[in-house]
């Protein structure tokens, strides 16, 4: 009989509720133990799965449960000392996104992971959601032609955070899929945002990512919106997708629709554009909880000592992109470029890569 994974769970507030849920419910998975400093939510947790023990304090959970594995859905500015010390402990690591407050740190946890035979898993839950694997699967055939722009919002009401700001808290979501379909990491970022509840805190934010080839994506987050929205639109020089997560079906729109300019012409009189309007259709989509999708992935690389979908490289391109919004947020949107290793450069300076100051997880 295979054994299982033993897995602990440090943090019971919103998404870890559903982390716990979802570790518990795979066959191949024992679910042991919870903690969370709130004794009220550790409480409602172990009402509805009493065979779980329940901890208030970290060190308890990770020096006395006998683990193989810990997950980690804390504030972000927790992040970092957890898994630092589930690592050195001996402990595969799955955490939240973002990965830590900043790129050293980063650095750090994938050191301690690779030194120590250790799988170190984020969760960028929209990878393993069947819309983005389709729509991914229909970049990489080339049945949108080149990849012209991508358009994301992710706007609501709230959830205010304290530690972050709205583009390290919604941003990290639209910038997972993005990196995954267009299989490149940006050469420019600006951003530009402004705080209006919590001074310090931007709680609207735009920002641009610019890559090769005449490509860039942009990324408009709130928690000012009176509606929700979850919408991203990639264009292409043959077709378009527009992809609504909040709709319970009907998901992806692929449109047969392009613009193309004239191949030559003599006079301005003769330009015509040529406007392309075919059929729109919508692909069948297998659904299944991408969380529970990628709790089992998280597993399975366990199980295989395979390194995950996204693994702690993923977590530390994406914590570069928010260095490097937050340092364009405080230079009132100017673009920040990225070295040849990654690192963000402010666009207008000849700054060395190791000059540039180190950007805390939200500008103040």
């Amino acid at each position: 009989m295979k054994k299982q994974i033993t897995v602990g769970v440090i943090g019971c507030g919103y998404w870890g509720p559903m982390l716990v849920r979802n570790f518990r419910s795979l066959p191949d998975c024992h679910l042991k133990a919870v903690c969370d400093v709130n004794t009220e939510r550790l409480k409602h947790i172990r009402t509805l799965y009493p065979d779980t023990e329940g901890m208030t304090h970290p060190q308890q959970l990770l020096n006395g449960s006998d683990l193989d594995a810990v997950v980690i859905a804390t504030p972000v500015k927790n992040h970092y000392s957890l898994a630092k010390t589930s690592l050195l402990a001996g402990k595969h690591t799955f955490i939240e996104k973002p990965m830590a407050s900043s790129s050293a740190e980063c650095e750090e946890l994938i050191q301690i992971a690779e030194r120590n035979g250790l799988i170190l898993m984020l969760d960028h839950t929209f990878l393993f959601s069947s819309p983005v694997q389709k729509i991914a699967q229909i970049v990489q055939a080339g049945d949108l032609g080149e990849i012209r722009y991508i358009n994301c919002r992710r706007l609501n009401l709230g959830l205010f955070q304290k530690d972050i700001n709205v583009a390290w808290d919604l941003a990290p979501h639209d910038i997972s899929i993005i990196l995954h379909i267009l299989d490149e990491f940006p050469t420019t970022i600006n951003c530009q945002g402004n705080a209006h509840i919590t001074p310090g805190v931007e709680d609207v934010t735009n920002m641009s990512l610019f890559f090769s080839r005449k490509r860039f994506a942009t990324i408009q987050s709130s928690w000012l919106e009176p509606r929700k929205i979850r919408e991203m639109t990639i264009v292409g020089t043959r077709r378009m997708v527009v992809y609504d997560d909040l709709r319970t079906r009907e998901k992806i729109r692929i449109y047969d629709a392009r613009v193309e300019r004239p191949p030559h012409y003599d006079t301005f009189a003769e330009f015509q554009y040529s406007y392309h309007y075919g059929d729109s259709y919508i692909p069948y989509l297998h659904q299944e909880e991408p969380l529970k999708l990628a709790c089992q992935h998280f597993i399975d690389c366990i199980e295989t000592n395979s390194q995950p979908l996204t693994n702690g490289r993923r977590g530390l391109e994406m914590v570069r992109i928010l260095e490097a919004a937050s340092a364009s947020l405080k230079m009132n949107g100017a673009p920040v470029t990225f070295s040849s290793s990654n690192r963000p450069v402010p666009a207008f300076a000849p700054v060395k890569a190791e000059e540039l100051p180190r950007v805390e997880a939200f500008a103040g």
